[in-house]
C-alpha cells in the first residue's frame, strides 16, 4: 500500500463531490465523499486481489491474504498529527462498535461455516480493520491510516496504531466532507395522520 493510492482515492472522491450544488441535500457532499473514498479504494485494490464488503453498512476492502481490512471514515481533531488526539467525526452505530471490539481482542472461532467464510474465506468482522481517517483542515485534506481499538459512547477515539499520510496539496473543497455513514434507521420516528377531506 502506498500514500499515492490513498491520495488517488481521496482526490477522485473530492473531484466527484465538487459536482454537488446547493440544490443537493445538505448532507450530500459529506455522504458522497465517504461513499466515493471507499468506492475508489475498492476500485483500485480489487483488481490487485483484494475483496470488498458492505456488511452492516461498513464499506471495507479486504487484503488478499485475509489479514486485515480498510474502511474510510471522517475524523476530527488531530488527523495526521501524532502529537494530537484523534477521533471519528461522526457517531458510529453498534456494527462499528462490534468491529472495534474485535480489533482489541482475539475473536472466538465459530464451528459453522458462515456466508462470510464462503464468500471471503474468513469472518469479515474478525479481521483487524484499519480506518483511513480524513479531514478538511485549513484549506487542505489531512489523512491517516489508523487501527481503532476503543469507542467512548458512539465515537471511535482510541487507536492501537496511527500512521499519518503525507498527501500532496489538493485544492480546498470549500465545504464540509465530514458525514461518513448512512443513517442506520434508528433516528426519531414521526407519525403522520392523514385528515379526511372536508
Amino acid at each position: 500500500m502506498s500514500t499515492e493510492l490513498f491520495t488517488l482515492a481521496l482526490s477522485m472522491a473530492l473531484e466527484d463531490v465538487r459536482g454537488c450544488t446547493d440544490f443537493d441535500a445538505p448532507a450530500a457532499r459529506g455522504f458522497l465523499f465517504w461513499s466515493r473514498a471507499n468506492r475508489y479504494l475498492a476500485e483500485l485494490l480489487v483488481p490487485e486481489g483484494w475483496g470488498r464488503t458492505s456488511k452492516d453498512n461498513i464499506l471495507r476492502v479486504i487484503h488478499p491474504d485475509r489479514t486485515h481490512a480498510i474502511t474510510a471514515i471522517s475524523g476530527e481533531r488531530g488527523v495526521g498529527d501524532l502529537d494530537s488526539p484523534v477521533r471519528s467525526k461522526n457517531p458510529k452505530g453498534p456494527a462499528m462498535a462490534r468491529m472495534v471490539e474485535k480489533n482489541s481482542r482475539l475473536a472466538d472461532q465459530l464451528a459453522i461455516v458462515s456466508h462470510d467464510v464462503v464468500l471471503h474465506g474468513v469472518e469479515v468482522d474478525d479481521l483487524p480493520t484499519w480506518c483511513l481517517l480524513y479531514k478538511r483542515d485549513e484549506g487542505e485534506i489531512k489523512a491517516e491510516l489508523s487501527q481503532p481499538v476503543k469507542m467512548r459512547g458512539k465515537f471511535v477515539d482510541e487507536w492501537l496504531e496511527r500512521l499519518p499520510l503525507t498527501l500532496p496539496p489538493m485544492e480546498d473543497p470549500g465545504f464540509d466532507i465530514s458525514l461518513d455513514e448512512p443513517d442506520d434507521g434508528r433516528g426519531p420516528e414521526v407519525f403522520v395522520e392523514l385528515l379526511g377531506e372536508n
